[in-house]
């Protein structure tokens, strides 16, 4: 029964017969309506623990349960989507002629059918794997800003590694250039520093808000692990900047990180080009959800701005979307490589659709390997992580285990010599189904050959991990792994 053994002996028999009733018809209506659109282990999960832990499970559910954003918020979006993605026509003028393999056209073409956003040629791409390069190019390309700076990222922090770049996004501010600035409202709140923060965004004349701000007096209410976790700065329209890192120093600011010697390891890119126009649409299309400001006189594509090579498609994804924009994209490149597949992904958590994608390649012959950290920084989610790695050994998937105390954070793979994909996309199910993210997808030889240099610096860092020490592991370990996995389904 949902209610405690001790509470029912004590009243009279008609309320507990009226309570037995309420507990079986919550059981019942639990069983028609959890697993509604939802994956079937998600359903199960929760349903198990609505039937082992009644009250505590039925809470959670009613906190966690609904994946969405709100019907309003919902609403919102669509009309946000509508009405920035309009300002783009002009980029169908430019949308990429690619030549390349037919699977890559058929992935851009999912990519635009579910995100709206065009792949397009001559492009540009830096790539940055550092805090101090990335931090350094974003406020060299601020304090040269003439027009606008648009920033969202999911944390943001005031301390000696991001002064450098606040400050240069202060002083353009001040000479008249419009600084945009969005964070993630949980997801910064809990970093230490926050009120320093807060004091001095209010001291300047940056104009900033928190994305998905949780206020219930205000009416802001909506599941409270809902996050905004993308990375984006635009300046000017001309260049802009995505990846994995988030602007705060690479040890979070946190005490113990650095006691030990733990620091996040990134990979960020600087970007030229037309892509850049469709990169601003994300951030535009967030600004116009937290503050009903439409940015769309930025969106007009100029013409002059062919700055390179590269054929690149931005891919936005989230709750905002119905359809799992980068799970579908992630699968679809996975099932469609011949010879290599490599990924860098910090929490590799897959449902059954992207652990089928990558064990199957793996089994068809093609050479997949797998960077992680070798001790994670989020207890519960690198247990779920592990408790997929017998599967993929035994698929001949190869894991490479970057060494700690560093935390590899990067976010992006590689498919044969044709397709790279980098942004802010982790491969577990919360970036699939509770996160705004965004990916680029990014085609060519040359920016894959990069890309995989960069990967190579992981593996000559990394120790292999082979499938008979993984079970020699205590047993132990292996029961908190299959335990934490269970809990990585409840969404």
């Amino acid at each position: 029964m949902l209610w405690p053994f001790s509470l029912a002996e004590s009243l009279p028999s008609w309320v507990i017969l009226i309570l037995t009733v309420v507990d079986l018809a919550i059981r019942v209506l639990a069983l028609g309506i959890i697993p509604g659109n939802r994956r079937p282990t998600t359903a199960m999960a929760w349903l198990l623990i609505i039937f082992f832990v009644p009250a505590l499970g039925l809470v959670l559910f009613l906190l966690f349960g609904n994946f969405r954003l709100s019907r309003k918020r919902r609403a919102q979006q669509d009309a946000v989507n509508t009405r920035v993605r309009a300002g783009t026509s002009e980029l169908a003028m430019v949308e990429s002629r690619y030549d390349g393999p037919e699977w890559v056209a058929s992935a851009a073409e999912l990519n635009k059918t579910l995100g709206s956003l065009p792949m397009v040629d001559g492009n540009h791409v830096e790539l940055l794997p550092g805090y101090p390069d990335s931090i350094k190019a974003m406020a060299a390309a601020v304090r040269e800003a003439e027009s606008f700076v648009n920033a969202e990222f999911y944390i943001l922090s005031s301390d000696h590694i991001t002064d450098d770049l606040l400050t240069a996004m202060e002083e353009a501010a001040e000479r008249g250039v419009e600084v945009r600035l969005l964070f993630d409202h949980l997801g910064t709140l809990r970093i230490k520093g926050y009120r320093k923060l807060i004091a001095r965004l209010k001291a300047g004349k940056i104009r900033w808000r928190p994305m998905l701000p949780l206020n219930p007096l205000q009416g802001q209410w909506r599941r409270p692990d809902l996050r905004n976790h993308r990375k984006i700065m635009v300046i000017d329209g001309e260049v802009a900047f995505t990846g994995s890192q988030n602007l705060i120093e690479p040890s979070y600011n946190n005490p113990r990180h650095r006691k030990i010697g733990r620091e996040w390891v990134e990979l960020m890119a600087c970007l030229r080009g037309p892509i850049v126009t469709t990169l601003n649409v994300v951030f535009a299309t967030d600004w116009l959800g937290e503050t009903d400001e439409s940015l769309e006189d930025q969106l007009a594509h100029r013409p002059e701005l062919h700055a390179g090579s590269v054929t690149a498609q931005v891919v936005p994804s989230g709750p905002g979307f119905i359809t799992e924009n980068n799970l579908r994209l992630f699968n679809t490149l996975i099932y469609s490589a011949q010879h290599k597949l490599s990924i860098c992904s910090p929490y590799f958590v897959p449902d059954d659709s992207l652990l089928y994608a990558v064990t199957t390649a793996a089994q068809r012959g093609v050479d997949v390997e797998l960077f992680v950290s070798e001790k994670g920084d989020q207890f519960l989610v690198h247990h779920a992580q592990q408790s997929y790695y017998e599967a993929l050994l035994e698929a001949g998937v190869r894991i490479y285990l970057y060494k700690a105390p560093f935390v590899l954070h990067a976010k992006h793979f590689t498919i044969d010599n044709e397709v790279a994909v980098l942004g802010s996309s982790n491969m577990d199910m919360r970036s699939f189904s509770l996160n705004l993210e965004v990916s680029v997808m990014l085609l060519g030889e040359d920016i894959v050959e990069r890309i995989s240099a960069v990967e190579d610096t992981y593996r000559g860092i990394s120790r292999e991990l082979t499938l008979d020490d993984w079970m020699k592991r205590p047993m132990g370990v292996k029961y908190v792994d299959n335990v934490a996995r269970l809990t990585a389904t409840l969404q």
